[in-house]
């Protein structure tokens, strides 16, 4: 199954010569699972002809806000909703959650309680699952035809699914504990120290990025998480 990725940004320039880009994090998560990908750089306009260039459709993190005003948001915001009514499957991660929640009218906004950095656990559906998280921005209200899947007490939309059009997560199962400690380095300054520090300590925890690889994949296959 042939998956467009649309990379919505770039890992740090320090970091992409050892971890490579994202879409390279995301192509590695997901290896073995008879999926091929081309990646479309949107965040620099290189958008895909339309909803059937592939069979199925995965949206990068990215450092941008999906409420900001870029040149790539509104096309994108477009592309969304012409994948979700041509029912291509679609899969979002952290930006990628979000920007499918407001295209489909739902709300993002900047959390008041703050970030959530490194591992966390989260409820999938009386499962708990511990995933890398690097986002300060939230899901506030759901789009329609939006169902939570995953939740915890910081982010209580942490993992939304559409039916069997879209599934989205707010954590990112492709960060690897060494990429997270490179990218806590790289962006020591901008999260506090008090939130940062603690998160480090816990670098170690083990992660469900298998478990959400093969949602991930099932969801593109199967078009179910079941």
């Amino acid at each position: 199954m042939h998956i467009g990725i649309l990379q919505t940004g770039t890992s740090p320039d320090a970091m992409r010569p050892v971890h490579g880009d994202y879409s390279d994090l995301f192509e590695r998560l997901l290896a073995g699972r008879g999926l091929t990908f081309s990646t479309f750089d949107v965040e620099h306009m290189h958008f895909p002809e339309g909803p059937e260039a592939c069979e199925g459709w995965l949206i990068t993190g990215s450092r941008h806000g999906a409420y900001e005003d870029h040149p790539f948001i509104a096309p994108l915001e477009d592309l969304i909703r012409a994948i979700y009514a041509a029912n291509v499957p679609l899969v979002g991660i952290c930006f990628g959650h979000q920007i499918i929640a407001k295209a489909l009218g739902g709300k993002v906004e900047k959390y008041a309680g703050g970030w959530a950095v490194g591992p966390q656990q989260y409820d999938f559906a009386g499962r708990p699952v511990t995933l890398n998280a690097w986002h300060q921005d939230q899901v506030t209200v759901l789009p329609e035809g939006a169902e939570v899947c995953g939740s915890n007490d910081f982010c209580a939309n942490a993992a939304l699914l559409y039916g069997d059009r879209a599934y989205t997560v707010q954590a990112h199962p492709e960060h690897t504990p060494e990429f997270f400690v490179d990218l806590a380095k790289a962006r020591r300054g901008i999260v506090p120290d008090a939130v940062l520090d603690p998160a480090l300590a816990r670098r170690d925890t083990p992660l469900d990025d298998i478990y959400l690889a093969d949602q991930i994949a099932r969801f593109f296959t199967e078009r179910t998480l079941a």
